[in-house]
């Protein structure tokens, strides 16, 4: 597509956006809902439109060249995604439950299911500093090199036995012996059919001649009617036609196009970036001393006007107040004196006073926080991306969205809007240097009117001394001071804590939309989730926080996931989808994995304090804790004492608290087994438990599909999908790859031109394998009811939660005093 299209597809998203702020942002405060479906139906309503705007700003923002139009739409793209990820928190709050299903609001707004996919941004891998670049090219270096010194290890040859090695030879001899007399029985064999072949008369050509005739007529025949009920198929949409399966000339040249602009949007960057060193040059050169000369003018004609108001110099304003910023503000001088006499009167207040005013402002503010819970309802939670989308909004309206672009074809950067944001820097170094002399320009203009009077002169205000609000917060100790960032990289990757995550997308982890969730709730069942509301979640939880780094500081801080599943069902494959799609490094602390490495107290403080000191270096980062539950074990068995899992207990939680909104680091836990696990702690330690079911029908259908295209074998109408989806009911994706990598091997998919693959074939080492029965299913769902989330559901269910609600206002008392 063209630049004007993007152009226009950006004012549309904004159209919408407009909207959403309106509803969003009214100028009354919404009355309190109190019906908790309709309250959810609202939020899901904002929600599924945000992702809309979300899915057409990434399109636009990847294609779009011009570099100041990219700054502005990347600003309203990340506080969509930050308003996204709000919602989500709040439906999760209200619906207590990490899946939701929207089935009715896709109806309502004419959607597709795919249309609820949460795209992920390109920007996260390609927009990466280039010190984090350096980085994270150093540390490929480090794991190539590690994984070459560790290739031959393993390529050692083993010392044999003699037995051993006669076994080989037989083997070997009889092999070849066996071969020899195969070949010789089949040479004897067609000398035998030669000798027994005569001369055929003519009646036995003329009946060779009808048996190849019926054979060949049948095939004729059969060809024809399979291209008929093809062509009628393709006819009523039943199939795909052929030549759609194969990308077509005008998708090529899209998708070369597309590649192309991303090279345009590279040298229009670079363009930019040198447009800016020279117009900064300019500006300081041409306009400086003119902006310094007007400043000293307004500031010294403010000196005498304060004089003429009130009789004597004012006081110049301290550089933590803005310093001549406040004098240049549209105030008159008496205001700005008054404005400074006040914070001074603050200032030298007394702090108990202050303390006894605020209990008194305390205990009002309960009384009327009473009040308002007593008739509230449900109220949307304040958001932190709302002010910023207002403003991206205003500035596409005010300057983008009529703007006349005919001229600029090729959409390069415009040097008279760099002009424009450079004045207000250069303005603001020059405002440090003129208040410096202006300071002391007004210290002597004070001294001379003073000698004047004959009076005492009167020495510099006193600076304020920094209030030193809190107590000081201690600093972590960093034990590795004296150390590079590349030889704790090394030796983080020697001991096996810093891997190199596999090339897996997010898009890989296959599964089908849940078609019938709305309806089993409103029948009061719980619905277990598809795979692909498995992916959605974690889009929202992980890879759009840590792809960004400013939705990461403003929105709702998730610092550690849990993903419980049974074995197979892609816990490990979605941790490597993370690290991938948002180019994080993988760190491994799971309690296998650290057995036996640095032992003691204080190893284990350094390996905890190296890990995430080289996790916050080389953000974004993702902890890993395979089998998370032996880390909080109830009774450790007997043959895992020595390794000891619960070595990482009570420390991984303290280095979990330092994580703040500005580090982008996740740590993730997966588990097979947390039944074996203390509920509590496991709850305290991952804020977020997404439960990974085995696969339903329509995600069993897709992965056999998939899997088997992947794996080289081709689907025709002689493999019964449908069948094999049916019978492979409690099966994991885990395994039916097993399955399929036995049967789909290099030898059976040469062979599929004459024989095609078949469901029967699937079936036999199908059942060799033990599915996840129903029973291990239940009693991950039971154990889930019992985590925080899933006990608030329940009593959501059961309509307690509003029986209780009531108690906390005005019963609370009664029930007190009893």
């Amino acid at each position: 597509m063209s630049q004007r299209t993007y152009n226009e597809l950006w004012a549309d998203a904004q159209l919408e956006l407009s909207r959403l702020l309106t509803e969003e942002l009214p100028a009354e405060p919404p009355r309190p809902e109190k019906d908790r479906v309709v309250f959810f139906q609202r939020l899901a309503m904002l929600y599924v439109r945000y992702i809309q705007i979300f899915r057409q700003l990434e399109k636009v923002y990847d294609q779009v060249v011009h570099p100041q139009k990219r700054r502005v739409i990347r600003a309203i793209l990340d506080g969509v995604i930050g308003r996204v990820l709000e919602l989500k928190n709040e439906m999760v709050e209200k619906e207590y439950s990490e899946y939701h299903y929207m089935d009715d609001v896709l109806h309502d707004l004419k959607l597709r299911p795919a249309d609820l996919e949460i795209p992920i941004p390109c920007y996260f891998i390609t927009e990466l500093n280039k010190e984090l670049h350096e980085q994270k090219t150093m540390l490929a270096d480090i794991l190539k090199m590690v994984e070459v010194t560790e290739s031959p290890e393993s390529l050692m040859v083993t010392d044999m036995s003699h037995e051993e090695a006669i076994k080989i030879i037989q083997v070997a001899e009889r092999a070849r012996q066996g071969r020899l007399r195969a070949k010789l029985n089949e040479e004897s064999r067609n000398m035998n059919r030669m000798y027994r072949a005569k001369d055929p008369g003519t009646a036995g050509i003329e009946l060779a001649a009808v048996c190849i005739q019926k054979v060949w007529r049948g095939y004729i025949q059969r060809k024809r009617a399979k291209i008929s009920r093809d062509e009628e198929m393709i006819f009523l949409g039943m199939v795909m036609d052929p030549k759609y399966r194969v990308p077509c000339p005008a998708e090529v040249a899209a998708q070369a196009s597309e590649a192309s602009m991303r090279i345009k949007q590279e040298e229009h960057e670079e363009d930019y970036q040198k447009s800016i060193v020279a117009v900064t040059k300019q500006l300081r050169d041409v306009e400086g001393h003119d902006i310094s000369k007007t400043m000293k003018e307004q500031i010294r004609q403010w000196f005498i006007e304060c004089r003429d108001a009130t009789g004597s110099f004012p006081d110049y304003p301290d550089e933590e107040d803005g310093g001549s910023a406040l004098i240049l503000a549209e105030k008159n001088p008496q205001q700005l004196k008054e404005e400074i006499a006040a914070k001074e009167e603050e200032d030298s207040n007394n702090k108990p006073k202050g303390k006894e005013e605020k209990k008194e402002k305390g205990k009002k503010d309960k009384g009327k926080d009473e009040e308002e819970e007593e008739e509230a309802g449900l109220k949307m939670l304040p958001s932190a991306f709302l002010s910023d989308l207002e403003v991206g909004n205003k500035t596409f309206v005010d300057f983008w969205q009529t703007r006349n672009e005919s001229k600029n074809f090729s959409q390069r950067h415009d040097v008279e809007l760099i002009k424009e944001e450079k004045r207000k820097v250069i303005e603001a170094e020059i405002r440090v240097q003129v208040d410096e002399q202006m300071r002391q320009e007004l210290a002597e203009w004070k001294l001379a009117v003073d000698k004047e009077r004959g009076g005492k002169t009167k020495g510099n205000a006193k600076k304020k001394k920094g209030s030193k609000s809190g107590k000081k917060k201690k600093k972590e100790k960093d034990l590795t001071a004296d150390r590079t960032l590349e030889s704790l990289c090394q030796e983080l990757v020697e001991q096996g804590l810093l891997k190199k995550a596999k090339n897996v997308r997010l898009q890989d982890y296959l599964g089908d939309y849940s078609y019938l969730g709305t309806t089993l709730r409103q029948n009061d069942i719980e619905p277990m989730p598809s795979l692909s509301d498995v992916r959605q979640v974690l889009s929202l939880y992980a890879i759009l926080p840590l792809g960004s780094q400013e939705v990461h500081e403003k929105a709702p801080l998730i610092k550690a996931i849990l993903l419980a599943g049974p074995a197979g069902v892609g816990k490990k494959m979605l941790i490597h989808a993370i690290c991938h799609e948002t180019g994080a490094n993988l760190f491994d602390l799971s309690p296998l994995n650290t057995a036996g490495k640095y032992p003691g107290k204080s190893g284990l403080a350094m390996m905890l304090h190296m890990v995430f000191k080289v996790a916050r270096l080389l953000q974004p980062s993702v902890i890993w804790i395979e089998d998370a539950e032996k880390m909080f074990y109830k009774k450790v068995p007997k043959e895992e004492k020595e390794l000891d899992p619960k070595r990482l207990k009570k420390d991984l939680p303290k280095s979990l608290k330092l994580i703040k909104g500005e580090d982008r680091v996740l740590i993730v836990g997966t588990t097979k087994d947390p039944l074996s696990a203390d509920i509590k702690s496991l709850c305290k330690m991952y804020s977020k438990i997404i439960l990974i079911p085995r696969p339903d029908y329509g995600s069993r259908y897709i992965l056999w599909k998939q899997l088997i295209k992947m794996q080289g074998g081709e689907v025709t109408k002689a493999l019964d999908l449908s069948s094999l989806a049916k019978i492979s009911d409690g099966y994991t994706p885990g395994h039916m790859v097993q399955v399929i990598q036995s049967v789909v091997t290099k030898r059976r998919v040469l062979q599929q031109a004459n024989r095609p693959l078949t469901a029967a074939e699937f079936v036999a080492p199908l059942a060799k394998i033990d599915p996840v029965f129903q029973e291990e299913e239940e009693a991950l769902k039971n154990w889930y009811a019992k985590t925080p989330l899933g006990k608030k559901r329940i009593k959501a269910a059961t309509g307690k939660e509003e029986e209780d609600a009531p108690v906390k206002g005005k019963d609370a008392k009664k029930k007190g005093k009893k």
